[in-house]
């Protein structure tokens, strides 16, 4: 077989030249097998269903007549080192190769039951350029013209800007929640709508994406020029991986200095004297309130909350977070406290909707938490005053400071670090010291007598 092999690689620059009919009779047209996928829609394919199909062996498969018994017969499979590479491309431009020049020596005799006879390579001639002879008269000479020899170029399908941001927007749907998709796909489709959405994807270039990023800054903020580089770069990274696109070229695209901007931490007085006014303006709210305050939620936890996430007999809340399993906290006693009897409620219901505990609410996770959002700033913010450094996610700030001062009285700094990264949620120690400095939880004692 090798020397069938050393034959195939020494056949493929030819195999377009002459093509004659199969003889039936004696072989099947070779195939190539691509690991159980249908290799016209490997772009539909998933990213899994790709991995799977690059894992398994691909090569050349094809049937020859058994003289013994007058039927056709599986030959052993060929694969020309193939599978050494990692890629789709890579690895069907060798098959192709050598199964055309398979199909090609089968034509002109090849019997894969004996050691091939190697005067078919007598068939296997360069190509000779034609010779012109143009007779110049005025000189009385002949000039010899060579043509360039003709290159065969294989065209592949180039998908539109349109179709590849469509493609890739499906694929990132599989690995986003609701909230996050709506805001990448946002972000995305007003970069496609910038753009010539007919022309080829190829045709995007490193300029004309940087300045499209620096309109982002100039009519917003750093920030968000920043973040929308980095949805264009995770959306390129599918593009690039399923070769629709040579590289991800954001990547090369540098990132911002921005100012860090966060929520305020609220006085004791005047967290005192929002929960007292809510008492009495707007209790569904203030309860709202208590789950970022108490559970140390976020905003948007709290609006995924279903009423069977909670688990009152035995004082557990499962959380559904960002692009993480579900957590399982605790409920203080303190918010146990108010909370109304959940018994009679629908397990599947919301638990917080615009007018009661418990109910349907037909709307998107973005716009539950916009709606607690504007409500806020309607009842509370404009009612006291507050700027935009202040919001509900400043109650969170708020208790993890008190919850952290009071802890240190009889601990260690570490040791206080322990307790709270368990009821917090953070994932590192690191993390956690980083989000404490950030809201100035751990401030000296009084040094005035150091400056006497």
């Amino acid at each position: 077989m090798s020397n069938i092999l050393l034959l195939l690689q020494r056949v493929h620059q030819n195999v377009h030249q002459i093509r004659h009919s199969l003889d039936k009779k004696k072989f099947l047209e070779p195939k190539i097998y691509t690991g159980g996928v249908n290799i016209t829609l490997w772009n539909e394919l998933s990213k899994e269903e790709q991995n799977n199909a690059l894992s398994k062996d691909w090569y050349i498969y094809y049937k020859f007549l058994d003289e013994s018994t007058g039927k056709l017969k599986r030959m052993p499979n060929i694969k020309g080192g193939c599978n050494r590479y990692k890629t789709k491309k890579e690895r069907i431009k060798i098959l192709a190769q050598l199964r055309d020049a398979l199909e090609y020596l089968l034509e002109k005799g090849l019997n894969p039951y004996s050691e091939p006879d190697l005067k078919l390579l007598e068939f296997i001639t360069p190509i000779k350029p034609q010779i012109q002879v143009i007779t110049d008269i005025s000189k009385k000479e002949e000039i010899v013209a060579i043509p360039e020899p003709i290159k065969e170029e294989i065209v592949e399908n180039v998908m539109s800007i349109k179709e590849a941001f469509d493609y890739a927007l499906k694929i990132k749907k599989k690995s986003l929640n609701e909230t996050s998709y709506l805001n990448f796909a946002g972000r995305i489709n007003r970069f496609k709508k910038s753009l010539d959405e007919n022309a080829p994807i190829t045709s995007l270039t490193r300029k004309q994406t940087n300045g499209y990023l620096n309109s982002i800054l100039l009519s917003t903020s750093a920030r968000n020029r920043n973040n929308t580089r980095i949805d264009l770069s995770s959306l390129f990274e599918v593009l690039a991986n399923d070769e629709m696109i040579p590289e991800n070229f954001i990547k090369k695209i540098n990132t911002l200095k921005t100012k860090p901007e966060r929520n305020k931490t609220y006085t004791p007085d005047m967290q005192q004297n929002i929960y007292s006014y809510l008492e009495k303006n707007d209790p569904l709210l203030l309860l709202f309130i208590k789950f970022i305050s108490y559970n140390f939620l976020r905003p948007v936890e709290v609006c995924r909350l279903k009423v069977g996430d909670l688990d009152i007999k035995d004082k557990k809340i499962y959380v559904r977070a960002k692009n993480k399993p579900v957590k399982i906290k605790i409920i203080p006693e303190i918010l146990i406290e108010d909370l109304p009897d959940l018994s009679k409620l629908n397990n599947d219901d919301f638990l917080f909707t615009p007018y009661k505990i418990g109910g349907d609410w037909d709307a998107t996770e973005n716009n539950r938490r916009d709606h607690f959002s504007k409500r806020f700033k309607t009842i509370v913010k404009d009612h006291f005053g507050l700027g935009s450094d202040y919001g509900m996610y400043s109650f969170r700030h708020t208790f993890i400071t008190k919850l952290y001062r009071k802890l240190r009285i009889n601990h260690s700094p570490f040791e206080v670090k322990s307790i709270i990264m368990n009821i917090t949620g953070h994932s590192t120690m690191s993390a956690l010291e980083l989000y404490l400095r950030d809201i100035d939880a751990e401030l000296p004692e009084d040094y005035s007598h150091l400056l006497e």
